[in-house]
């Protein structure tokens, strides 16, 4: 078995989060990976540090999957997939938080290799970030960069769809298996990403979103990009915990001011206020690049 197939089946395990299958792929990466002995189940729970009310269910999921060659093709489900071990596995993700050991995708995977720009924001987005988008993103932006955004209601929407309009590139990072639209009004525009540019999820199909998956998708786009874009954002919003996690991955943050009185804007102008770098135009993005 390769390094490649065996940590796809640590993947599909249930009862292992995303920290306990980093630290497995930690520990192999430091011990060696010999494909005639694979590890103890009770030492890959010591490495995982799993808890006692998971054990049960990892040990059986691992059992099965590691001689049930069938199980996992049901799984993976026809999907393209590479893993934290493959040449072609995104480099800047490598680097990140409990990088995803992982990633199932459909589309062109050599777009993660380009200058990327993770746009975030409110889903309940006003027509400011409509505005400031459409002001950005056309011509030199989306020429040189491709576009990283989540796929959700809102900004990430409406940064999908100003690449796509302005003949640029972009990435979709989803929360769900690729089988699934979330939100179903996106259906549409993710299978355009899909057959076109480039659609990213860590889940296997059938899998919906849960509320933990948003976070764990957002730490994702910010360990893929080299800097990240934020429009509108409430107070301890979502978009700013993408930006947080950014900062902890050493990527620049970006934010666009916006009106005092507007609650959307309170996160973007905390995050100026922070020390984020604020843009009134897209040379204020390129800056960051060439820097």
């Amino acid at each position: 078995m390769l390094l490649r197939d065996f940590l796809l089946r640590i993947h599909l395990c249930r009862g292992i989060g995303i920290v306990g299958k980093s630290k497995i792929y930690d520990w192999l990466a430091t011990r060696g990976f010999n494909d005639r002995k694979l590890p103890e189940l009770s030492t890959l729970m010591a490495v995982a540090e799993i808890k006692p009310h998971n054990q049960a269910a990892f040990s059986a999921a691992y059992l099965q999957l590691m001689n049930n060659d069938h199980l996992v093709a049901q799984l993976v489900d026809g999907e393209k997939w590479v893993s934290i071990a493959d040449p072609s596995y995104p480099a800047n993700l490598k680097e990140a938080y409990a990088a995803p050991i992982v990633l199932f995708y459909r589309g062109n995977l050599a777009l993660v290799t380009g200058q990327l720009l993770g746009i975030v924001g409110a889903r309940e987005a006003t027509n400011y970030s409509t505005i400031a988008l459409k002001y950005l993103i056309p011509g030199t932006i989306s020429n040189r960069m491709t576009i990283v955004s989540g796929l959700a209601k809102g900004v990430d929407t409406l940064a999908h769809q100003c690449a796509i309009a302005n003949d640029g590139q972009t990435i979709a990072v989803i929360g769900t298996g690729l089988d699934i639209a979330y939100p179903r009004t996106n259906r549409y525009l993710q299978d355009q990403i899909a057959t076109r540019y480039l659609l990213i999820s860590e889940y296997p199909n059938k899998t919906r979103g849960y509320r933990s998956h948003f976070p764990e998708r957002n730490r994702i786009i910010a360990g893929l990009v080299q800097s990240i874009l934020v429009t509108e954002a409430k107070h301890h919003s979502g978009s700013l915990i993408t930006a947080n996690l950014a900062l902890q991955n050493n990527r620049n943050v970006l934010a666009i001011p916006g009106p005092i009185h507007s609650p959307l804007s309170v996160g973007t102008n905390e995050l100026i206020a922070a020390g984020a770098k604020p843009v009134l135009r897209a040379e204020d993005i390129l800056e960051e690049f060439i820097s």
